[in-house]
Protein backbone atom coordinates (compact mmCIF):
# COMPACT_ATOMS: atom_id res chain seq x y z
CA UNK A 1 0.00 0.00 0.00
CA UNK A 2 1.04 3.51 -1.25
CA UNK A 3 1.13 6.02 1.67
CA UNK A 4 2.65 9.50 2.53
CA UNK A 5 4.38 8.11 4.66
CA UNK A 6 6.28 6.05 2.39
CA UNK A 7 6.64 8.87 -0.05
CA UNK A 8 8.09 10.79 2.41
CA UNK A 9 11.37 7.78 3.12
CA UNK A 10 11.51 8.15 -0.30
CA UNK A 11 12.67 11.39 -0.47
CA UNK A 12 14.53 11.31 2.39
CA UNK A 13 16.54 8.93 0.38
CA UNK A 14 17.86 12.47 -1.39
CA UNK A 15 17.88 14.49 1.71
CA UNK A 16 21.15 16.18 0.07
CA UNK A 17 19.11 17.44 -2.04
CA UNK A 18 16.46 18.13 -0.54
CA UNK A 19 18.53 20.25 2.35
CA UNK A 20 19.81 21.96 -0.66
CA UNK A 21 16.50 23.21 -2.22
CA UNK A 22 15.54 24.38 1.44
CA UNK A 23 18.48 25.90 1.40
CA UNK A 24 18.30 27.66 -1.49
CA UNK A 25 14.38 28.63 -0.73
CA UNK A 26 15.57 30.44 2.31
CA UNK A 27 18.39 32.52 0.12
CA UNK A 28 15.55 33.29 -2.44
CA UNK A 29 13.54 34.60 0.54
CA UNK A 30 16.26 36.30 1.87
CA UNK A 31 16.82 38.61 -1.19
CA UNK A 32 13.22 38.66 -1.72
CA UNK A 33 11.76 39.78 1.73
CA UNK A 34 13.48 43.39 1.86
CA UNK A 35 12.56 44.58 -1.72
CA UNK A 36 8.93 46.36 -0.74
CA UNK A 37 10.55 48.17 2.14
CA UNK A 38 13.53 49.52 -0.10
CA UNK A 39 11.91 52.25 -1.92
CA UNK A 40 8.80 53.21 0.39
CA UNK A 41 11.78 54.11 3.26
CA UNK A 42 13.06 56.51 0.45
CA UNK A 43 9.91 58.23 1.03
CA UNK A 44 10.79 59.61 4.57
CA UNK A 45 14.52 59.31 4.12
CA UNK A 46 14.63 61.42 0.44
CA UNK A 47 11.03 63.67 -0.34
CA UNK A 48 10.00 64.24 3.48
CA UNK A 49 13.75 64.94 4.31
CA UNK A 50 14.27 62.50 7.37
CA UNK A 51 17.40 61.08 6.32
CA UNK A 52 17.91 57.95 7.95
CA UNK A 53 19.93 54.36 7.57
CA UNK A 54 19.61 53.75 4.27
CA UNK A 55 20.67 57.04 2.74
CA UNK A 56 23.67 56.84 5.41
CA UNK A 57 24.74 53.50 3.85
CA UNK A 58 24.04 54.69 0.29
CA UNK A 59 25.88 57.16 0.80
CA UNK A 60 29.06 56.14 2.20
CA UNK A 61 29.61 54.47 -0.98
CA UNK A 62 29.84 57.85 -2.75
CA UNK A 63 31.44 61.09 -3.15
CA UNK A 64 29.22 63.90 -1.34
CA UNK A 65 29.62 66.00 -4.16
CA UNK A 66 27.09 62.98 -5.74
CA UNK A 67 24.41 62.84 -2.70
CA UNK A 68 20.95 63.87 -3.93
CA UNK A 69 17.83 62.07 -4.32
CA UNK A 70 18.45 60.69 -7.92
CA UNK A 71 21.35 58.67 -6.40
CA UNK A 72 19.70 57.48 -3.36
CA UNK A 73 16.14 56.48 -5.16
CA UNK A 74 18.75 55.61 -8.34
CA UNK A 75 20.48 52.86 -6.04
CA UNK A 76 17.44 52.00 -4.31
CA UNK A 77 15.92 51.04 -7.35
CA UNK A 78 19.01 49.24 -8.96
CA UNK A 79 19.19 46.94 -5.27
CA UNK A 80 15.60 46.46 -5.44
CA UNK A 81 15.79 45.02 -9.04
CA UNK A 82 18.87 43.17 -8.16
CA UNK A 83 17.06 41.63 -5.19
CA UNK A 84 13.95 40.63 -7.41
CA UNK A 85 16.54 39.24 -9.99
CA UNK A 86 18.41 36.95 -7.38
CA UNK A 87 14.80 35.75 -5.40
CA UNK A 88 13.54 34.97 -9.51
CA UNK A 89 16.66 33.02 -9.93
CA UNK A 90 16.87 31.36 -6.91
CA UNK A 91 13.34 30.70 -6.77
CA UNK A 92 14.06 28.40 -10.17
CA UNK A 93 16.33 26.94 -8.91
CA UNK A 94 14.65 25.82 -6.26
CA UNK A 95 11.96 24.92 -8.34
CA UNK A 96 13.91 22.83 -10.78
CA UNK A 97 15.19 20.25 -7.07
CA UNK A 98 12.07 19.91 -6.01
CA UNK A 99 10.49 18.88 -9.91
CA UNK A 100 13.46 16.70 -10.35
CA UNK A 101 12.73 15.22 -7.15
CA UNK A 102 9.32 14.85 -7.71
CA UNK A 103 9.72 13.02 -11.09
CA UNK A 104 12.08 10.81 -9.50
CA UNK A 105 9.62 9.80 -6.61
CA UNK A 106 6.99 9.18 -9.64
CA UNK A 107 9.15 7.45 -11.78
CA UNK A 108 9.82 4.97 -8.36
CA UNK A 109 5.87 4.58 -7.93
CA UNK A 110 5.25 4.05 -11.69
CA UNK A 111 7.64 1.24 -11.42
CA UNK A 112 5.86 0.02 -8.06
CA UNK A 113 2.47 -0.26 -10.08
CA UNK A 114 4.02 -1.88 -12.90
CA UNK A 115 5.59 -4.70 -11.42
CA UNK A 116 2.56 -5.09 -9.69
CA UNK A 117 0.53 -5.06 -12.61
CA UNK A 118 2.45 -8.23 -13.82
CA UNK A 119 0.87 -10.05 -10.71
CA UNK A 120 -2.51 -8.91 -10.28
CA UNK A 121 -5.04 -11.94 -11.09
CA UNK A 122 -6.33 -11.23 -14.52
CA UNK A 123 -9.91 -11.66 -13.01
CA UNK A 124 -9.47 -8.55 -11.01
CA UNK A 125 -7.70 -6.52 -14.34
CA UNK A 126 -10.76 -7.51 -16.79
CA UNK A 127 -13.10 -5.68 -13.54
CA UNK A 128 -11.21 -2.71 -13.75
CA UNK A 129 -11.02 -2.07 -17.51
CA UNK A 130 -7.42 -0.75 -18.96
CA UNK A 131 -9.15 2.70 -19.46
CA UNK A 132 -9.45 3.15 -15.43
CA UNK A 133 -5.91 1.81 -14.77
CA UNK A 134 -4.57 4.21 -17.71
CA UNK A 135 -5.88 6.85 -16.06
CA UNK A 136 -4.28 5.71 -12.70
CA UNK A 137 -0.47 5.96 -14.69
CA UNK A 138 -1.65 9.17 -16.02
CA UNK A 139 -4.29 11.14 -14.19
CA UNK A 140 -3.46 9.83 -10.86
CA UNK A 141 0.43 10.20 -10.73
CA UNK A 142 0.23 13.79 -12.81
CA UNK A 143 -1.44 14.90 -9.57
CA UNK A 144 0.59 13.23 -7.35
CA UNK A 145 3.59 14.90 -9.50
CA UNK A 146 2.41 18.05 -9.16
CA UNK A 147 1.41 18.52 -5.88
CA UNK A 148 5.30 16.76 -4.73
CA UNK A 149 6.95 19.37 -7.04
CA UNK A 150 4.94 22.58 -7.33
CA UNK A 151 2.89 22.73 -4.26
CA UNK A 152 5.61 21.21 -1.55
CA UNK A 153 8.13 24.08 -3.29
CA UNK A 154 5.67 26.44 -3.15
CA UNK A 155 4.94 25.31 0.68
CA UNK A 156 8.11 26.26 2.14
CA UNK A 157 9.00 29.07 -0.03
CA UNK A 158 5.53 30.51 1.02
CA UNK A 159 5.93 29.54 4.63
CA UNK A 160 9.69 31.06 4.56
CA UNK A 161 8.16 34.10 3.53
CA UNK A 162 5.38 35.04 5.95
CA UNK A 163 8.02 34.37 8.59
CA UNK A 164 10.37 36.89 6.83
CA UNK A 165 7.14 39.51 6.20
CA UNK A 166 5.86 38.83 10.17
CA UNK A 167 9.95 39.54 11.68
CA UNK A 168 9.91 42.52 8.75
CA UNK A 169 6.43 44.01 10.47
CA UNK A 170 7.52 43.22 13.99
CA UNK A 171 10.60 45.23 13.82
CA UNK A 172 8.76 48.24 11.73
CA UNK A 173 5.53 48.04 14.09
CA UNK A 174 4.80 45.24 16.74
CA UNK A 175 0.61 46.33 17.23
CA UNK A 176 0.21 46.70 13.44
CA UNK A 177 2.31 43.26 12.81
CA UNK A 178 0.09 40.97 15.12
CA UNK A 179 -3.13 42.69 13.99
CA UNK A 180 -2.09 41.36 10.44
CA UNK A 181 -1.09 38.16 11.34
CA UNK A 182 -3.76 37.20 13.78
CA UNK A 183 -6.24 37.91 10.74
CA UNK A 184 -4.39 35.93 7.97
CA UNK A 185 -5.35 32.59 9.56
CA UNK A 186 -8.66 33.53 9.81
CA UNK A 187 -8.48 33.82 5.72
CA UNK A 188 -6.68 30.68 5.46
CA UNK A 189 -8.99 28.54 7.40
CA UNK A 190 -11.98 30.37 5.73
CA UNK A 191 -10.85 29.56 2.61
CA UNK A 192 -9.82 25.70 3.73
CA UNK A 193 -13.67 25.65 4.53
CA UNK A 194 -14.48 26.12 0.58
CA UNK A 195 -12.16 23.58 -0.57
CA UNK A 196 -13.30 21.07 1.50
CA UNK A 197 -16.79 21.14 -0.61
CA UNK A 198 -14.89 21.14 -3.73
CA UNK A 199 -13.08 18.05 -3.53
CA UNK A 200 -15.64 15.58 -3.72
CA UNK A 201 -16.49 17.39 -7.06
CA UNK A 202 -12.83 16.64 -8.25
CA UNK A 203 -13.68 13.15 -7.56
CA UNK A 204 -16.66 12.41 -9.78
CA UNK A 205 -14.60 14.73 -12.63
CA UNK A 206 -11.92 12.06 -12.13
CA UNK A 207 -14.14 9.40 -12.06
CA UNK A 208 -16.12 10.52 -15.62
CA UNK A 209 -12.84 10.30 -17.10
CA UNK A 210 -11.82 6.74 -16.13
CA UNK A 211 -15.21 5.64 -17.65
CA UNK A 212 -15.25 7.96 -20.47
CA UNK A 213 -11.31 6.80 -21.01
CA UNK A 214 -12.37 3.19 -20.71
CA UNK A 215 -15.47 3.64 -23.01
CA UNK A 216 -12.91 5.33 -26.15
CA UNK A 217 -10.56 2.53 -25.46
CA UNK A 218 -12.54 -0.22 -25.76
CA UNK A 219 -14.70 1.40 -28.94
CA UNK A 220 -11.05 2.80 -30.86
CA UNK A 221 -9.67 -1.31 -30.30
CA UNK A 222 -12.83 -2.60 -32.15
CA UNK A 223 -13.68 0.02 -34.44
CA UNK A 224 -12.84 -1.43 -37.58
CA UNK A 225 -15.37 -4.40 -36.29
CA UNK A 226 -17.53 -1.85 -35.36
CA UNK A 227 -17.66 0.11 -38.78
CA UNK A 228 -17.84 -3.15 -40.44
CA UNK A 229 -21.46 -4.00 -38.76
CA UNK A 230 -22.09 -0.71 -39.13
CA UNK A 231 -22.74 -0.14 -35.61
CA UNK A 232 -20.57 3.04 -35.46
CA UNK A 233 -22.62 5.42 -35.03
CA UNK A 234 -24.23 3.75 -32.07
CA UNK A 235 -21.19 2.87 -30.02
CA UNK A 236 -19.78 6.52 -30.38
CA UNK A 237 -23.03 7.96 -29.38
CA UNK A 238 -22.31 5.83 -26.44
CA UNK A 239 -18.86 7.38 -26.09
CA UNK A 240 -20.06 10.83 -26.40
CA UNK A 241 -22.83 10.10 -23.74
CA UNK A 242 -19.91 9.46 -21.12
CA UNK A 243 -18.29 12.78 -22.53
CA UNK A 244 -21.34 14.66 -21.81
CA UNK A 245 -20.75 13.00 -18.17
CA UNK A 246 -17.25 14.62 -17.83
CA UNK A 247 -19.19 17.90 -19.49
CA UNK A 248 -21.26 17.72 -16.24
CA UNK A 249 -18.61 16.84 -13.65
CA UNK A 250 -15.91 19.23 -15.06
CA UNK A 251 -18.08 22.10 -15.79
CA UNK A 252 -19.75 21.52 -11.88
CA UNK A 253 -16.13 21.29 -10.26
CA UNK A 254 -14.96 24.45 -12.95
CA UNK A 255 -17.42 26.84 -11.94
CA UNK A 256 -17.69 25.67 -7.88
CA UNK A 257 -14.03 25.54 -7.79
CA UNK A 258 -13.63 28.69 -9.35
CA UNK A 259 -16.59 30.05 -7.32
CA UNK A 260 -14.77 29.60 -4.09
CA UNK A 261 -11.49 30.91 -5.02
CA UNK A 262 -12.82 34.02 -5.70
CA UNK A 263 -14.86 34.13 -2.21
CA UNK A 264 -11.87 33.51 -0.52
CA UNK A 265 -10.18 36.08 -2.65
CA UNK A 266 -12.78 38.14 -1.63
CA UNK A 267 -12.28 37.52 1.70
CA UNK A 268 -8.33 38.17 1.43
CA UNK A 269 -8.95 41.51 0.11
CA UNK A 270 -11.07 42.77 2.70
CA UNK A 271 -8.75 41.48 4.79
CA UNK A 272 -6.26 43.83 2.51
CA UNK A 273 -8.42 46.73 2.62
CA UNK A 274 -8.95 46.22 6.67
CA UNK A 275 -5.03 46.01 6.96
CA UNK A 276 -4.94 49.39 5.12
CA UNK A 277 -6.96 51.23 7.07
CA UNK A 278 -5.31 50.17 10.25
CA UNK A 279 -1.65 51.28 8.52
CA UNK A 280 -3.49 54.89 8.00
CA UNK A 281 -4.65 54.47 11.43
CA UNK A 282 -1.17 53.70 12.58
CA UNK A 283 0.48 57.11 11.06
CA UNK A 284 -1.93 58.99 12.55
CA UNK A 285 -2.09 57.90 16.43
CA UNK A 286 1.44 56.42 16.59
CA UNK A 287 4.73 56.67 15.35
CA UNK A 288 4.44 54.99 11.97
CA UNK A 289 6.07 57.47 9.36
CA UNK A 290 4.26 57.34 6.06
CA UNK A 291 7.12 55.67 3.94
CA UNK A 292 6.54 53.22 6.34
CA UNK A 293 3.14 53.01 5.78
CA UNK A 294 3.69 52.43 1.97
CA UNK A 295 5.99 49.67 3.28
CA UNK A 296 3.29 47.82 4.91
CA UNK A 297 1.32 48.25 1.80
CA UNK A 298 3.88 46.70 -0.11
CA UNK A 299 3.91 44.00 2.19
CA UNK A 300 0.31 43.51 2.44
CA UNK A 301 0.73 42.98 -1.94
CA UNK A 302 3.87 40.88 -1.28
CA UNK A 303 2.38 38.43 1.09
CA UNK A 304 -0.90 37.87 -1.36
CA UNK A 305 1.32 35.34 -3.09
CA UNK A 306 2.01 33.20 -0.64
CA UNK A 307 -1.23 32.79 0.96
CA UNK A 308 -2.93 32.49 -1.71
CA UNK A 309 0.19 29.34 -2.20
CA UNK A 310 -0.85 28.09 0.63
CA UNK A 311 -5.15 28.23 0.15
CA UNK A 312 -4.50 26.78 -3.41
CA UNK A 313 -2.12 23.87 -2.00
CA UNK A 314 -5.30 22.44 -0.30
CA UNK A 315 -6.91 21.86 -4.07
CA UNK A 316 -3.67 19.79 -5.08
CA UNK A 317 -3.61 18.46 -1.93
CA UNK A 318 -6.89 16.87 -2.07
CA UNK A 319 -6.56 16.21 -5.54
CA UNK A 320 -3.54 13.87 -4.78
CA UNK A 321 -4.51 12.32 -1.66
CA UNK A 322 -7.72 11.37 -4.05
CA UNK A 323 -5.28 10.28 -6.64
CA UNK A 324 -3.16 8.31 -3.78
CA UNK A 325 -6.75 6.37 -2.68
CA UNK A 326 -7.30 4.84 -6.68
CA UNK A 327 -3.59 4.07 -6.63
CA UNK A 328 -3.84 2.18 -3.61
CA UNK A 329 -7.32 0.40 -4.62
CA UNK A 330 -5.32 -0.77 -7.94
CA UNK A 331 -2.15 -2.00 -5.69
CA UNK A 332 -5.27 -3.73 -3.78
CA UNK A 333 -6.24 -6.13 -6.58
CA UNK A 334 -5.73 -9.83 -5.73
CA UNK A 335 -2.63 -11.40 -7.02
CA UNK A 336 -2.78 -14.23 -9.63
CA UNK A 337 -1.22 -17.47 -6.97
CA UNK A 338 2.57 -17.15 -6.98
CA UNK A 339 4.45 -20.45 -6.58
CA UNK A 340 8.22 -20.74 -5.49
CA UNK A 341 10.45 -22.35 -8.21
CA UNK A 342 11.25 -25.12 -5.95
CA UNK A 343 11.75 -28.07 -9.46
CA UNK A 344 12.09 -27.53 -13.48
CA UNK A 345 11.15 -30.42 -15.04
CA UNK A 346 12.10 -28.89 -18.43
CA UNK A 347 15.29 -28.80 -17.46
CA UNK A 348 18.04 -30.93 -19.68
CA UNK A 349 14.48 -32.83 -21.37
CA UNK A 350 13.34 -32.21 -25.22
CA UNK A 351 9.80 -32.20 -23.91
CA UNK A 352 7.78 -33.39 -21.06
CA UNK A 353 4.25 -34.84 -20.64
CA UNK A 354 1.05 -32.80 -18.71
CA UNK A 355 -1.42 -34.06 -16.72
CA UNK A 356 -4.72 -32.79 -14.93
CA UNK A 357 -5.64 -34.43 -11.84
CA UNK A 358 -9.68 -33.93 -11.00
CA UNK A 359 -8.91 -30.19 -11.99
CA UNK A 360 -12.23 -28.13 -11.77
CA UNK A 361 -12.67 -24.06 -12.65
CA UNK A 362 -15.34 -21.86 -12.57
CA UNK A 363 -15.12 -17.89 -13.56
CA UNK A 364 -15.72 -15.87 -10.27
CA UNK A 365 -18.97 -17.47 -8.72
CA UNK A 366 -20.47 -18.85 -12.31
CA UNK A 367 -21.33 -21.54 -14.04
CA UNK A 368 -18.88 -24.58 -13.88
CA UNK A 369 -16.81 -24.42 -17.12
CA UNK A 370 -14.09 -27.58 -16.40
CA UNK A 371 -15.76 -30.27 -14.28
CA UNK A 372 -13.52 -32.35 -12.09
CA UNK A 373 -11.24 -33.35 -15.42
CA UNK A 374 -8.43 -35.73 -15.54
CA UNK A 375 -6.58 -36.24 -18.24
CA UNK A 376 -2.54 -37.38 -19.03
CA UNK A 377 -0.97 -35.83 -22.36
CA UNK A 378 2.47 -38.18 -22.90
CA UNK A 379 5.95 -36.67 -23.46
CA UNK A 380 6.29 -35.53 -27.64
CA UNK A 381 2.04 -37.03 -27.86
CA UNK A 382 0.07 -34.87 -30.58
CA UNK A 383 -3.58 -34.73 -28.66
CA UNK A 384 -6.24 -32.69 -30.42
CA UNK A 385 -8.93 -31.38 -28.21
CA UNK A 386 -12.09 -30.75 -29.91
CA UNK A 387 -16.15 -29.98 -29.05
CA UNK A 388 -18.98 -27.77 -29.37
CA UNK A 389 -18.15 -24.04 -28.60
CA UNK A 390 -18.17 -23.30 -24.38
CA UNK A 391 -17.14 -27.37 -24.15
CA UNK A 392 -14.20 -25.78 -22.22
CA UNK A 393 -10.95 -26.66 -24.54
CA UNK A 394 -9.76 -22.80 -24.45
CA UNK A 395 -10.74 -22.47 -20.74
CA UNK A 396 -8.19 -25.65 -20.37
CA UNK A 397 -5.43 -23.62 -22.29
CA UNK A 398 -5.42 -20.57 -19.84
CA UNK A 399 -5.78 -23.11 -16.92
CA UNK A 400 -2.50 -24.60 -18.61
CA UNK A 401 -0.79 -21.63 -18.06
CA UNK A 402 -1.95 -20.22 -15.43
CA UNK A 403 -4.01 -17.40 -16.59
CA UNK A 404 -6.95 -18.01 -14.43
CA UNK A 405 -5.92 -20.01 -10.95
CA UNK A 406 -8.43 -23.21 -10.82
CA UNK A 407 -10.90 -24.08 -8.26
CA UNK A 408 -9.49 -27.73 -7.25
CA UNK A 409 -7.26 -30.04 -8.77
CA UNK A 410 -3.71 -30.13 -9.66
CA UNK A 411 -1.43 -29.01 -12.71
CA UNK A 412 1.30 -31.37 -13.90
CA UNK A 413 4.26 -30.83 -16.27
CA UNK A 414 6.91 -33.77 -15.94
CA UNK A 415 4.86 -35.21 -13.09
CA UNK A 416 5.75 -32.41 -10.85
CA UNK A 417 2.87 -30.01 -9.97
CA UNK A 418 2.91 -26.20 -11.07
CA UNK A 419 2.80 -25.21 -7.33
CA UNK A 420 6.39 -26.87 -7.02
CA UNK A 421 7.37 -25.48 -10.34
CA UNK A 422 5.95 -21.71 -10.97
CA UNK A 423 4.01 -20.25 -13.30
CA UNK A 424 6.76 -18.09 -14.41
CA UNK A 425 8.72 -21.60 -15.52
CA UNK A 426 5.75 -22.74 -17.23
CA UNK A 427 5.13 -20.09 -19.65
CA UNK A 428 8.82 -20.12 -20.08
CA UNK A 429 8.35 -23.52 -21.81
CA UNK A 430 5.34 -23.49 -23.21
CA UNK A 431 4.74 -22.26 -26.42
CA UNK A 432 0.70 -20.34 -27.26
CA UNK A 433 -1.09 -19.61 -30.67
CA UNK A 434 -4.59 -18.16 -30.22
CA UNK A 435 -6.78 -17.52 -32.54
CA UNK A 436 -6.49 -13.89 -32.63
CA UNK A 437 -2.99 -13.54 -31.54
CA UNK A 438 -1.53 -10.03 -30.05
CA UNK A 439 0.64 -8.06 -32.25
CA UNK A 440 2.45 -4.93 -31.45
CA UNK A 441 2.61 -1.43 -33.61
CA UNK A 442 5.88 -2.65 -34.28
CA UNK A 443 8.47 -4.25 -36.62
CA UNK A 444 7.76 -7.87 -37.61
CA UNK A 445 11.58 -8.29 -35.78
CA UNK A 446 10.49 -7.23 -32.77
CA UNK A 447 6.74 -9.33 -32.78
CA UNK A 448 9.20 -12.05 -33.82
CA UNK A 449 11.32 -11.98 -31.07
CA UNK A 450 9.13 -10.02 -27.91
CA UNK A 451 12.16 -8.17 -26.58
CA UNK A 452 14.03 -11.92 -27.23
CA UNK A 453 17.61 -12.22 -28.94
CA UNK A 454 17.29 -14.34 -32.05
CA UNK A 455 19.91 -14.30 -35.12
CA UNK A 456 17.92 -12.97 -38.73
CA UNK A 457 18.76 -16.35 -40.13
CA UNK A 458 16.44 -18.05 -36.70
CA UNK A 459 13.82 -15.05 -37.90
CA UNK A 460 13.61 -16.30 -41.71
CA UNK A 461 13.72 -20.27 -40.99
CA UNK A 462 10.67 -19.46 -38.83
CA UNK A 463 8.57 -17.30 -41.20
CA UNK A 464 9.71 -20.22 -43.60
CA UNK A 465 8.43 -23.15 -42.04
CA UNK A 466 5.50 -20.68 -41.19
CA UNK A 467 4.92 -20.23 -44.98
CA UNK A 468 5.42 -16.44 -44.32
CA UNK A 469 8.83 -16.03 -45.71
CA UNK A 470 8.05 -14.93 -48.84
CA UNK A 471 5.45 -12.12 -48.24
CA UNK A 472 7.86 -11.05 -45.57
CA UNK A 473 10.99 -10.36 -47.88
CA UNK A 474 8.61 -8.78 -50.59
CA UNK A 475 7.75 -6.37 -47.77
CA UNK A 476 9.88 -2.69 -48.52
CA UNK A 477 11.58 -3.11 -45.55
CA UNK A 478 11.63 -6.59 -44.69
CA UNK A 479 11.78 -7.85 -40.97
CA UNK A 480 11.83 -4.23 -40.05
CA UNK A 481 8.83 -3.29 -42.00
CA UNK A 482 5.77 -2.13 -38.90
CA UNK A 483 3.07 -3.77 -39.03
CA UNK A 484 0.42 -1.42 -37.71
CA UNK A 485 -1.54 -1.19 -34.45
CA UNK A 486 -2.93 -5.32 -34.02
CA UNK A 487 -0.93 -5.98 -37.04
CA UNK A 488 -3.76 -4.04 -39.00
CA UNK A 489 -1.92 -3.87 -42.39
CA UNK A 490 -1.91 -8.00 -42.46
CA UNK A 491 -4.72 -10.71 -42.55
CA UNK A 492 -5.99 -12.80 -40.69
CA UNK A 493 -4.00 -15.24 -42.09
CA UNK A 494 -0.61 -13.68 -42.18
CA UNK A 495 -1.60 -12.33 -38.42
CA UNK A 496 -1.95 -15.79 -37.41
CA UNK A 497 1.19 -17.14 -39.65
CA UNK A 498 3.16 -14.31 -37.69
CA UNK A 499 2.28 -15.64 -34.27
CA UNK A 500 3.64 -19.12 -35.22
CA UNK A 501 6.42 -18.19 -36.56
CA UNK A 502 7.11 -16.06 -33.27
CA UNK A 503 6.35 -19.42 -31.21
CA UNK A 504 9.00 -21.35 -33.57
CA UNK A 505 11.51 -18.41 -32.49
CA UNK A 506 10.21 -19.03 -28.82
CA UNK A 507 11.17 -22.80 -29.63
CA UNK A 508 9.16 -24.39 -26.54
CA UNK A 509 9.23 -27.40 -25.01
CA UNK A 510 5.52 -28.02 -25.27
CA UNK A 511 3.21 -26.43 -27.58
CA UNK A 512 -0.55 -25.76 -27.87
CA UNK A 513 -2.08 -24.54 -30.89
CA UNK A 514 -5.78 -22.45 -30.47
CA UNK A 515 -7.45 -22.41 -33.50
CA UNK A 516 -4.05 -21.55 -34.90
CA UNK A 517 -4.86 -21.88 -38.46
CA UNK A 518 -8.49 -21.26 -38.67
CA UNK A 519 -7.84 -18.45 -40.71
CA UNK A 520 -5.94 -20.05 -43.35
CA UNK A 521 -6.96 -21.37 -47.25
CA UNK A 522 -7.06 -25.19 -47.12
CA UNK A 523 -3.83 -25.35 -49.31
CA UNK A 524 -2.46 -22.64 -46.88
CA UNK A 525 -3.04 -24.75 -43.70
CA UNK A 526 -1.94 -28.07 -45.57
CA UNK A 527 1.69 -27.22 -46.84
CA UNK A 528 1.92 -25.13 -42.91
CA UNK A 529 1.11 -28.34 -41.13
CA UNK A 530 3.79 -29.79 -43.48
CA UNK A 531 5.80 -27.55 -42.40
CA UNK A 532 5.59 -28.01 -38.86
CA UNK A 533 5.37 -31.77 -38.78
CA UNK A 534 9.35 -31.68 -38.48
CA UNK A 535 9.21 -28.40 -35.80
CA UNK A 536 6.52 -30.33 -33.62
CA UNK A 537 8.09 -33.80 -34.00
CA UNK A 538 9.15 -35.18 -30.40
CA UNK A 539 7.68 -32.27 -28.76
CA UNK A 540 4.44 -32.42 -26.77
CA UNK A 541 1.42 -30.57 -28.00
CA UNK A 542 -2.16 -29.80 -27.51
CA UNK A 543 -4.23 -28.71 -30.93
CA UNK A 544 -7.76 -27.41 -30.20
CA UNK A 545 -8.98 -26.99 -33.62
CA UNK A 546 -12.85 -27.21 -35.65
CA UNK A 547 -11.01 -28.12 -38.79
CA UNK A 548 -10.78 -32.05 -39.55
CA UNK A 549 -7.84 -31.52 -41.96
CA UNK A 550 -6.16 -29.84 -37.79
CA UNK A 551 -7.30 -32.70 -36.09
CA UNK A 552 -6.14 -35.23 -38.00
CA UNK A 553 -2.83 -34.31 -37.12
CA UNK A 554 -3.14 -35.96 -33.70
CA UNK A 555 -1.92 -38.94 -32.34
CA UNK A 556 -4.96 -38.82 -30.09
CA UNK A 557 -8.37 -36.94 -29.73
CA UNK A 558 -9.94 -36.07 -26.72
CA UNK A 559 -13.70 -34.89 -27.05
CA UNK A 560 -14.78 -32.24 -24.26
CA UNK A 561 -18.53 -31.69 -23.69
CA UNK A 562 -20.25 -29.43 -20.59
CA UNK A 563 -16.44 -29.02 -19.25
CA UNK A 564 -15.63 -33.20 -19.45
CA UNK A 565 -14.14 -35.46 -21.43
CA UNK A 566 -16.55 -37.47 -23.00
CA UNK A 567 -14.58 -39.22 -25.27
CA UNK A 568 -11.01 -40.14 -25.91
CA UNK A 569 -9.06 -42.00 -28.81
CA UNK A 570 -8.18 -41.88 -32.72
CA UNK A 571 -10.46 -40.36 -35.34
CA UNK A 572 -11.39 -43.78 -37.35
CA UNK A 573 -11.98 -45.29 -33.77
CA UNK A 574 -14.48 -41.74 -32.29
CA UNK A 575 -16.21 -42.17 -35.91
CA UNK A 576 -17.26 -45.22 -35.37
CA UNK A 577 -18.74 -45.11 -31.71
CA UNK A 578 -21.03 -42.79 -33.17
CA UNK A 579 -21.08 -40.39 -30.21
CA UNK A 580 -20.29 -36.47 -30.29
CA UNK A 581 -17.11 -36.81 -32.28
CA UNK A 582 -19.08 -38.66 -34.98
CA UNK A 583 -22.35 -35.60 -35.31
CA UNK A 584 -19.12 -33.10 -35.57
CA UNK A 585 -17.36 -34.81 -38.18
CA UNK A 586 -18.85 -37.40 -39.87
CA UNK A 587 -19.60 -36.06 -43.39
CA UNK A 588 -23.64 -36.06 -44.22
Amino acid sequence: MLTWRGIADELKIHRVRLLQANLIALLAVMAAVPVPLLLPLMVDEVLLQHPGKMVAAIGAWFPAAWHGPLLFIGAALLLTVALRLTAILLNVWQGRTFSLLAKEVVYRIRVRMLNRLSRIALSQFETVGAGRVTSHFVTDLNAIDSFLGASVSGLVVSVLTLVGVAAVLFWMHWQLALFILLLNPVVILFSTRLGKRVKDLKKFENRAFEVFQDALSETLDALTQIRAMNREKHYLARVSERAADIRQHAAAFAWKSDAMSRFSFFVFLAGFDAFRAGAMLMVVFSDLSIGEMLAVFGYLWFMMTPVQELVNMQYAWYAANAALGRINALLGLASEPQHPALRDPFAGQPTVGIALDHVSFAYDEGETVLDDVSLTVAAGEKVALVGASGGGKSTLVQALLGLYPVKSGQILYGGVPVTEIGWETVREHVGVVLQHPVLFNDSVRANLTLGREADDAVLWQALEIAQLKDYIAALPHGLDTVVGRQGVRMSGGQRQRLAIARMIVADPEIVILDEATSALDSDTERRLHQALSGFLGGRTTLIIAHRLSAVKQADRILVFENGRVVEAGGHDELIGRGGLYHKLYHPA
